[in-house]
């Protein structure tokens, strides 16, 4: 059995998936530069990827590893496994297909948000926003959608965790602004992102919220701010995702 550490975590377990997450970030690595990136004896790193290669979630090519198609069935399953899920990803469909722009849905997840479902349109820009993708959720146009259909004792604990970290020169990294923020997007229904999360990136975001009021994610498209601006971007776009999420909380209600 592995040994824990002062907040009762199995100490094994989180270095296994330390090797993981290090070998999806460089796509794959030897032993000896797992080692030496992780600060572990390489005996340790072996013995844990001979493991995760025997239970078939890394494969070995001639001595380099990598991340196997085991995680890739996981994760579908995770994202499937919600009907409200499934239907957000019909909507994202349509917002790309209609704007002609990348859309997204994000989940709110341990405080940050998760890219679920992501559709790029004719002249979408591309950006790293890849499925799966963990991001700060004070700086994205869905993610402050998604505060802002939070409490403020939960706003506060993420704040708490998670911080206000400056992703632009444009994110807001002080609390007492977010919160200003917070509340004009519960005024006006959707929330704007003024290239804070990446610059010359602008987004338009809708909270969807659950029957109870809670937040199960957001709606949010992007583009290039030479094209985000003007009635397109103050009135055409905040009008069609304000009904598109109204559309989606109603499917999701009856269905």
């Amino acid at each position: 059995m592995g040994t824990t550490n002062e907040k009762g975590r199995v100490k094994t377990m989180e270095t296994a998936f330390e090797i993981v997450e290090a070998l999806a970030d460089r796509d794959g690595g030897q032993i000896s530069e797992l080692a030496s990136e992780l600060d572990l004896a390489k005996s340790t790193v072996h013995r844990h990827l001979t493991t995760l290669e025997a239970l078939e979630y890394v494969v070995n090519d001639d001595g380099v590893y990598r991340t196997g198609l085991r995680f890739l069935q996981l994760g579908e399953q995770t994202r499937t496994r919600s009907d409200a899920y499934q239907l957000a990803s019909e909507k994202v469909a349509d917002l790309a297909a209609e704007t002609d722009e990348r859309a997204q849905f994000i989940a709110p997840e341990h405080g940050q948000g998760v890219y679920v479902y992501r559709e790029t349109g004719s002249r979408a820009v591309h950006t790293d926003s890849q499925i799966g993708k963990r991001i700060p959720i004070h700086a994205t146009a869905a993610g402050k959608a998604i505060l802002a259909s939070m409490t403020d004792e939960r706003v506060t604990a993420i704040l708490e965790r998670r911080g206000l970290s400056a992703q632009t020169d444009r994110t807001i990294t002080d609390e007492s602004a977010l919160r200003t923020e917070l509340e004009a997007i519960r005024d006006r229904g959707y929330s704007i992102n003024r290239q804070e999360n990446t610059a010359g990136l602008r987004a338009i975001g809708v909270a969807v919220e659950r029957e109870d009021g809670t937040p199960l994610g957001a709606l949010s498209v992007s583009g290039p701010t030479h094209r985000f601006r003007g009635q397109l971007f103050e009135t055409t776009l905040p009008n069609l995702l304000l009904g598109t999420a109204n559309e989606l909380e109603l499917n999701i209600q009856y269905s």
